[in-house]
């Protein structure tokens, strides 16, 4: 049976997909991430998939996605949130652990690459994924295909600055890169709650009908407009979609469109914003995609 395994490593927890060859998910296994270790995290993965190879009886293929990428020059991992990964060999030591081989990529575009599969940018000649949470992060995939650059870095829009800023939003609040003003301190959820004022969060702001939460959403939604009318000046997808917590949002996407017509350098603008299809579990079905079915 062609298996296909999906890893999410992600900061509190790691989640475990089995899909079978039609797509259809076939197991889960959810446990708690062990934070601060690298040695308890190359554990847990093996646990994670031996756990899966058990179940079903069967050996899958595996992939992961993870908060960081693989640096093409060092071959080891860079620019990830959970620290403690960061500079080692992740790829080979799991392929050592599991006597398989294993594939990994970014979570952002594992959940582009998930949505572009089988979700929400099924069918669309270009996707782009989106990543609205604690963290920006972003994804390409072209005719159902991972862009993959020199850096790894393709899809990374949260690392640049806000277009178009307003005065007020000048220099912009520090970014943990050692900028200031990029996207990511705007649009995650974190600066959502920050925007609004202390003792919020993101989700209470969201669920308010404060006349100063309205206000902090309707920023929120002009300075995502304004980000992604970016995007698609430079590449042009069919379709964007969002994940992350703040895509649960519904207001966005009637609210957005009608904004990034103003920024959007043509006379119309055709591009699609949509909410996930798989939701929260595009990210483990992502990195299962990252094996395409034979």
């Amino acid at each position: 049976m062609n298996l296909r395994f999906g890893i999410d490593l992600g900061g509190t927890k790691t989640e475990a997909i089995a899909l079978g060859p039609d797509g259809r998910e076939m197991a889960r296994l959810r446990v708690p991430t062990p934070k601060g270790s690298y040695e308890g995290t190359v554990a847990t993965i093996k646990d994670l998939v031996e756990g899966l190879d058990a179940r079903l009886g069967a050996k899958g293929s595996v992939g992961i996605g993870i908060p960081g990428t693989i640096s093409p020059r060092t071959g080891l991992i860079k620019n990830a949130n959970s620290t403690w990964l960061i500079g080692k060999p992740l790829d080979r030591d799991l392929e050592a652990a599991l006597g398989r081989p294993v594939r990994l990529a970014n979570d952002a575009d594992c959940f582009a690459l998930s949505e572009a599969s089988d979700g929400a940018g099924a069918g669309f000649a270009t996707v782009f994924g989106v990543i609205l949470g604690t963290g920006v992060g972003g994804g390409i995939v072209v005719h159902g295909r991972l862009l993959a650059g020199p850096n790894s870095i393709a899809g990374e829009w949260g690392h640049n600055p806000l277009p178009w800023p307003m005065d007020h939003e000048r220099p912009g609040p520090a970014c943990y890169c050692g900028r200031s003003g990029c996207i990511e301190t705007f649009l995650s959820g974190p600066d959502l709650a920050r925007d609004h004022g202390e003792g919020w969060t993101a989700e209470q702001v969201a669920a308010s009908g404060h006349p100063s939460a309205q206000a902090a959403l309707e920023r929120y939604e002009h300075r995502l407009a304004r980000a992604l009318a970016a995007v698609i000046n430079v590449m042009d997808p069919h379709v964007v979609v969002l994940g992350g917590g703040l895509s649960k949002l519904e207001r966005l996407y009637r609210t957005v469109p009608a904004l990034w017509s103003g920024f959007v350098f043509s006379d119309h603008v055709d591009t699609m914003l949509r909410p996930p299809l798989h939701g929260d579990s595009s990210g483990v079905r992502g990195a299962a995609w990252l094996w395409p079915p034979q």
